[in-house]
């Protein structure tokens, strides 16, 4: 499959931002998943030992990929312990 994509590049050098776009896009979407599936703490990959992560989240932990004006540092706890 390779082959068959540098040879199209070759016979059209016109394809190559396509091609590099699109591996881009494809790189950028499954490290974004992986990203979700490791650090997010919805998911629990280990029921036993941990099976609510979400519990243990503190007041200043950031969790979200982009936050635009929250500093997570200075929140306070509102609720109880669980």
């Amino acid at each position: 499959m390779l082959r068959q994509i540098l040879s199209q590049a070759k016979k059209h050098p016109s394809l190559i931002p396509l091609f590099i776009f699109i591996g881009a896009g494809g790189t950028g979407a499954t490290l974004y998943v992986l990203r979700l599936a490791l650090f997010n703490p919805d998911v629990s990959w280990d029921r036993k030992n941990n099976p609510e992560p979400w519990n243990k989240l503190g007041p200043t932990d950031q969790y979200k990929f982009y936050s635009v004006n929250v500093d997570y540092s200075k929140l306070k706890k509102e609720g109880p312990d669980f």
